[in-house]
């Protein structure tokens, strides 16, 4: 396996894991901000408002996009599995 290989695959393991990652840091932040709003519009600074909506929002996140995430890892992983079956050791 030559250097460039190597990057080549942490280079698909880096994309993929944003890939992944990305939705939810999207859902999570845009909660996130939609709590600090309407706290900052009430004058309420309870921790926990913020807390509970944004793990509620992930859940069904990952509910909506958990097939989808498990396609992606598992692809990536047959690919991995079929490059190093053909490049060897």
């Amino acid at each position: 396996m030559t250097p460039e290989f190597m990057l080549e695959v942490v280079n698909r393991a880096i994309w993929l894991a944003a890939e992944c990652a990305g939705p939810l840091l999207v859902i999570g932040g845009g909660t996130g901000l939609f709590m600090a709003i309407v706290q900052a519009a009430t004058q309420i600074s309870e921790p926990a408002i913020t807390f509970i909506p944004k793990i509620v929002s992930l859940g069904l996140a990952f509910v909506l996009l958990g097939g989808w995430l498990v396609t992606k890892i598992v692809e990536f992983n047959v690919q991995m599995y079929e490059t190093i079956a053909t490049v060897g050791p």
